[in-house]
């Protein structure tokens, strides 16, 4: 099973955009994949630096915990996602919209 990490935008939307996270990650889960969400983590502050979530995050996908990248919708406008988005490619990691790892899936 791979397990994908979540990355789109965050900062600046209701809910730091958790809703859509959410989604994602039932989705995900529902087809058979292992997930790693940012809306999961640091039991859902939003009050934290930018910089601490980030290291957390860069540190999560070093870490070889994750095998591919789940782009949500925006994610190119969100400066964090970009960041993700080229450490995985930097780290070999398959990046793919989330409706393509949906397809996938089935």
């Amino acid at each position: 099973m791979t397990t994908l990490y979540i990355a789109g935008p965050m900062r600046g939307l209701p809910d730091g955009n958790f809703p859509a996270f959410a989604e994602a990650a039932a989705k995900l889960r529902a087809a058979g994949y292992g997930v790693v969400s940012p809306h999961e983590l640091h039991s859902g502050a939003l009050n934290l630096p930018w910089s601490e979530y980030m290291r957390r995050d860069i540190a999560i996908l070093c870490s070889g915990a994750v095998g591919g990248v789940a782009l949500l919708p925006g994610w190119e406008g969100s400066q964090g996602a970009k960041l993700e988005v080229a450490v995985a490619h930097a780290t070999g990691m398959s990046v793919q919209r989330l409706d393509t790892w949906l397809e996938v899936a089935r």
